[in-house]
């Protein structure tokens, strides 16, 4: 993600007050990191994955599938914006502010030039902190997903089928990695 600035101790709610000008914003246990607005291809990707990802979260009952920008803040330090999430059903009803977002059930970054470093260790490390049932990493040059869980000390690689059953009552999501990444 872009060069950290170089304040420390940045707060998401300093962040999200920072003005609207087309970068992403984090705050990655107090750094903040700025990403200019993604590729082309990034955003293509990101939707064809987007468009299996909904849908079956829909038909399952999972919660709510979403798309960034999106300020999902775990704790005062940290504020992230995955490229594509799923907040968990719960026991409540639909979230209505993304302050009411602290639980993510899939956790889905698309990795870039300037992202790649944050994505696989800072921000993973966050993830697996927070308990993200499961944290994918789309690498388009390497033409796979690493699938991360929060005791996992390295990445399942996944080059062919990517299966996601979040619960055992239900029929998992399948997912050929070479239609996203083509």
């Amino acid at each position: 993600m872009g060069m950290p600035a170089q304040q420390s101790g940045w707060t998401a709610e300093e962040a999200i007050a920072l003005p609207a000008d087309g970068n992403r914003y984090e705050v990655l246990d107090g750094e903040l990191f700025v990403t200019p607005a993604p590729s082309w291809r990034h955003q293509a990707v990101v939707g064809r994955l987007f468009e299996r990802i909904a849908p079956y979260v829909r038909e399952q009952a999972l919660g709510w599938a979403m798309l960034s920008p999106a300020d999902i803040s775990f704790t005062p330090r940290r504020l992230v914006q995955p490229d594509i999430f799923v907040v968990p059903q719960g026991a409540g009803s639909e979230p209505t502010s993304w302050a009411q977002v602290r639980d993510l059930l899939l956790t889905v970054e698309v990795l870039s030039p300037s992202t790649a470093h944050a994505d696989r260790l800072v921000k993973r490390r966050i993830y697996q902190q927070q308990r993200v049932s499961e944290y994918w990493i789309v690498d388009l040059d390497a033409r796979l997903v690493e699938r991360w869980r929060p005791t996992d000390e390295r990445p399942e690689l996944v080059s062919d089928i990517l299966t996601w059953a979040p619960r055992s009552d239900v029929t998992p999501l399948r997912i050929e990695v070479a239609s996203l990444v083509g």
